[in-house]
């Protein structure tokens, strides 16, 4: 299927400056381009045959999802940091140019993930690859995707139901386009070979869904299901803006703007931020905002606005504004519309299309697990605004929200569980180069005493040793 992959950066190896202008599949006389752009990456993929393009597209997109897993972030640096590891992924990753193991939990048991401390061994070791010698369990399983013989002294699954809203509202605050786009992100540490069911309370609101949803889950973070749910239904926007920009002939304006909620079932509004890009001819913005802080971007005539937290219910203080004067360019007429305003918020605690988690229940073992169901509902900041006038767009990022996602997987517990595995082999490292240090110096002095001719014999009998 695909003949060959190349992974490209933009300082120089294109021609075209602006990545939106580059069409997602190129057709040659031979050949098939198809490409993504995520990270200032171009990831292409070269087929000779006709093949589902979207089929093509996805797996590019898994394969960098799988980069971010193994290395925090999916960057030109990192991958030349850790190219070794980029092979070998790639490598199973593809057999003959088809998808072969794509699971997350049978590439970290084929190749180890990397870590200060496997750096450190493998520099002593002077072991330069990370394949494992091994053949993962969950090959042997009749569930691939999930091991064998897991164990959890907490056994615990948490379900994250996270929702972005893609709408365009009109200057008079009337939703001329309102789409959501849904996902269910899990991390699940149960024992065992367990099956779960989730059920919804507005099951109808999904396309072509049961009522019960029912899964073998795999072990650790993954994405349960995504969804999306049409214009058609009746979406309440928990955000408004309210403007007044007006230009005056000669070399200037004004700029006000003022944004607030509107039905957040008392729920706070968070990471509120209002982006606009200004015309051409806008010279420099002079603007006081009564919260939070602004930037313009004078190069770019990018007005960026970080409103931060806006309460349900906050009279003593009022509601953000920003407001100020707009230097236009001399001898530069005045613009013929006012700017786009792109708008990104966090509601938590919220399902703003009235989906809810009825329950969660665990057949096949006998253990009570502890289960959590959280709701995370955001308006995405859109790459580019639609040519309206006075419109407030609030557009989804799949970029975004994959770096998003990836921030909040990793939990608490995880993160101290692994912490303390490293301090602890961190710990018994030191002690071991102590104790080498120790006979090394009692060599070079010329004792050979009864401690070290039984360490050099317990030495001599480790089967790692004798490989």
């Amino acid at each position: 299927m695909i003949h060959s992959l190349f992974i490209i950066n933009a300082s120089g190896q294109t021609k075209c400056v602006n990545s939106e202008n580059v069409p997602p599949v190129i057709a040659t006389p031979h050949h098939y381009l198809i490409n993504i752009y995520r990270n200032s990456l171009y990831f292409v993929a070269v087929l000779t045959t006709e093949v589902s393009p979207l089929y093509v597209i996805e797996f590019l997109h898994h394969i960098m999802d799988t980069f971010e897993d193994y290395f925090g972030e999916c960057t030109e640096t990192t991958l030349k940091d850790n190219y070794v590891i980029v092979y070998e992924l790639l490598d199973e990753l593809l057999d003959s140019g088809y998808p072969l193991a794509t699971e997350s939990n049978i590439l970290k048991e084929l190749i180890k993930p990397p870590n200060i401390f496997r750096k450190v061994t493998d520099l002593v070791t002077g072991n330069n690859t990370n394949i494992s010698t091994t053949l993962p369990s969950s090959q042997l399983s009749t569930i691939p995707w999930r091991r064998t013989g897991l164990k959890y002294t907490s056994n615990e699954a948490y379900f994250d139901l996270i929702e972005e809203i893609d709408a365009i509202i009109d200057k008079n605050g009337t939703t001329v386009m309102c789409e959501i786009q849904g996902y269910i992100d899990c991390c699940v540490k149960l024992s065992g070979m367990p099956d779960l069911t989730l059920s919804f309370v507005n099951p109808r609101l999904l396309d072509d869904s049961d009522r019960v949803l029912s899964f073998v889950p795999p072990h650790g973070n993954f994405r349960l299901i995504s969804y999306h749910i049409g214009s058609q239904n009746v979406i309440s926007i928990p955000i408004y803006v309210k403007h007044n920009v007006q230009f005056r002939d000669g070399s200037g304006g004004r700029f006000e703007l003022t944004v607030g909620p509107k039905q957040t079932m008392g729920k706070t509004l968070e990471s509120v931020i209002i982006e606009s890009v200004m015309s051409k001819s806008v010279l420099n913005c002079t603007l006081t905002p009564s919260q939070g802080k602004y930037t313009f971007d004078p190069v770019k005539k990018l007005l960026l606005w970080d409103v931060g937290k806006i309460e349900s219910s906050n009279p003593s203080n009022g509601l953000p504004t920003l407001k100020g004067n707009i230097v236009l360019q001399s001898g530069q007429p005045i613009p013929e519309s006012n700017p786009i305003l792109n708008i990104h918020f966090t509601l938590n605690q919220t399902a703003i299309s009235g989906i809810r988690v009825n329950r969660v229940d665990m057949h096949g073992e006998k253990y009570k697990p502890f289960k959590g169901v959280k709701y995370i509902f955001m308006g995405k900041r859109g790459r580019k605004a639609l040519k309206t006038d006075s419109n407030t767009k609030l557009e989804k990022s799949r970029q975004s929200a994959r770096e998003c996602r990836h921030r909040k997987k990793l939990r608490y517990e995880y993160l101290e569980e692994l912490v303390s595995d490293r301090e602890k082999a961190i710990y018994l490292l030191q002690c071991e180069l102590q104790q080498l240090r120790t006979v090394c110096q009692q060599l070079d002095q010329g004792k050979m005493t009864t401690d070290i001719q039984a360490e050099l014999n317990k030495w001599k009998e480790d089967p790692e040793l004798v490989k």
